[in-house]
């Protein structure tokens, strides 16, 4: 089972798995399909929506480890 990390990029992050886009928009990320957003890091995404990055990657890997 793969890790997330907060310098894992968006699209790195996607690819993984699918269902990390629902994460992400639940906690306010609605910008993940944008290509600029695909070559980022989570934890710069998380910077520019002002949200927690370790808290996203708490909530990424639980999921990635629930399924």
């Amino acid at each position: 089972m793969a890790t997330v990390t907060k310098s894992m990029t968006i699209g790195e992050l996607l690819v993984m798995d699918r269902n990390i886009a629902g994460i992400l928009m639940r906690a306010g990320m609605h910008c993940i399909g944008c290509p600029s957003a695909q070559g980022e890091s989570l934890e710069e995404a998380a910077m520019v929506h002002g949200m927690n990055a370790d808290m996203l990657v708490d909530q990424i890997n639980d999921y990635l480890t629930s399924k």
